[in-house]
């Protein structure tokens, strides 16, 4: 409550406590005149006057300016307390807005993102088409026939013995390697560089040579295409060799002594 409002109401509390006494003692010198015989009956019609005058002015004029200032206080309360709903209702309903405004504007940008996304991805893909379009494929290149595997042997009897049986194979010419390595370690014990000069045919003047004792006609009239014309190559001479003996025996693994 506003402090002038409570001093009005202080004001008005002492008048009327200064109107109660007067009422108070008017009436008591009344009931002394109305006691006393000989009172002066005008006196006493004065004071009932001043009294009957005085009790219901100050009462009243206090009631009606109480009632007056509480219904204001009352009237302001209410105004000030609907206009402050009235104002978080506002506030509320433009936060919603705002929101909604927002919400609205994220979503347009996405799908315009989206939008323009695709639209990217569509121009890329006309251009790469556009690109393929114009540039011929290029011929493709030619496939390389594969190297010929280039087998090596050691250089030993092993290696010379499967050196002549895989040349013999591709000519067709029968042997195995036991048949092979027996008949060459009776001949010649392995040497390449053999030579016997003391049998027929060396008194004859064609003496055997090499690691299967071959004569030089025989080697030459048996030599296998691709092998060198030396009678002292191994593989040349084992080779030949053995084209004479399938001719003649069959097969070198059918020659079990001197042929």
């Amino acid at each position: 409550m506003p402090q002038h409002a409570i001093s009005g109401l202080n004001r008005l509390t002492r008048t009327h406590k200064l109107s109660a006494a007067g009422v108070a003692t008017a009436g008591a010198a009344a009931l002394v005149f109305a006691l006393v015989p000989g009172a002066d009956a005008g006196q006493g019609t004065a004071q009932a006057t001043t009294v009957e005058n005085v009790k219901p002015v100050a009462f009243s004029a206090v009631a009606t300016a109480a009632q007056t200032q509480q219904a204001t206080i009352a009237k302001q309360a209410a105004v000030s307390t609907a206009q402050g709903k009235a104002e978080a209702a506002a506030k509320q309903a433009a936060a919603k807005q705002a929101a909604a405004e927002k919400a609205a504007k994220a979503k347009a940008a996405a799908v315009a993102k989206a939008k323009a996304e695709k639209e990217r991805k569509a121009q890329q893909a006309a251009s790469r088409s556009a690109v393929r379009t114009a540039i011929p494929a290029a011929a493709p290149k030619p496939v390389a026939a594969p190297k010929p595997v280039v087998k090596t042997y050691p250089n030993n009897l092993d290696g010379w013995i499967r050196q002549s049986l895989d040349v013999m194979a591709k000519k067709g010419i029968p042997g195995s390697y036991n048949g092979l390595y027996r008949n060459i370690i009776r001949e010649s014990s392995g040497n390449p560089m053999a030579i016997n000069l003391w049998d027929i045919n060396a008194q004859n003047g064609i003496p055997s040579k090499g690691l299967l004792q071959v004569i030089d006609p025989t080697f030459k009239q048996y030599h296998v295409a691709g092998t060198s014309w030396n009678i002292y190559d191994p593989v040349a001479n084992i080779t030949a060799a053995c084209n004479y003996a399938a001719a003649k025996y069959g097969s070198m693994d059918n020659v079990n002594s001197a042929y």
